[in-house]
């Protein structure tokens, strides 16, 4: 099939991906846009699990003051050079995670950043729900764990559900984000200051 330049300019505009990789895949995928775009998703995520190692000592402090001024955020995104850090879809990643710390109050970025005794404690909690509610001794431990990975999703920035999109954790955004600019990308630390608090 003939590839045209307007077809490339499309694949581009959908993925941010270079013109020779999405002329590329078009030529894979026989013109098929839909399955040119899920190959260079499938190749940018295989390049993202590559990248995971590289230094990243580049990047942004970003800031959210919600609307009201009684809360803020600041939180340092890494990326590997000064090049990317200076992009509108970086500094747009950025925005976004600390739009999310604001919104979902996350206590950690990562969850080996829990100590073992927060985990423990709540452990401990879930276990005295469990038998309190009358479940049995068998299967408590199976309630507690499943009640833990529900407390990581709430309380650890990478796991939590991404705000503007539910289906995707705050991970998942920044691994697309690894994919598309083609660097290792990481949450460095955030703080997050109420009023009154």
């Amino acid at each position: 099939m003939n590839i045209t330049a307007v077809m490339v300019k499309e694949l581009r505009e959908k993925t941010g991906v270079g013109m020779m990789d999405c002329k590329k895949a078009l030529s894979d995928a026989d013109g098929d846009m839909d399955k040119a775009v899920t190959n260079l998703r499938e190749q940018g995520l295989a390049k993202a699990a590559k990248r995971a190692g590289r230094v990243a000592k580049e990047g942004n402090i970003s800031s959210y003051i919600h609307p009201g001024d009684k809360l803020g955020v600041l939180v340092e995104v890494n990326c590997e050079t000064d090049f990317v850090a200076r992009t509108d879809d970086f500094k747009g990643l950025c925005k976004d995670i600390a739009m999310q710390i604001a919104a979902a109050a996350p206590l950690v970025v990562d969850r080996e950043d829990l100590s073992q005794e927060q985990i423990e404690a709540e452990r401990e909690i879930f276990r005295t729900q469990a038998l309190n509610d009358g479940k049995p001794e068998k299967i408590v431990d199976k309630i507690v764990d499943g009640k833990i990975d529900k407390y990581y999703s709430e309380v650890v920035l990478l796991e939590q559900a991404f705000i503007k999109d539910t289906d995707k954790t705050v991970k998942d955004i920044l691994t697309d984000a690894i994919a598309k600019l083609g660097e290792n990308m990481s949450i460095k630390r955030f703080v997050r200051f109420r009023l009154g608090e």
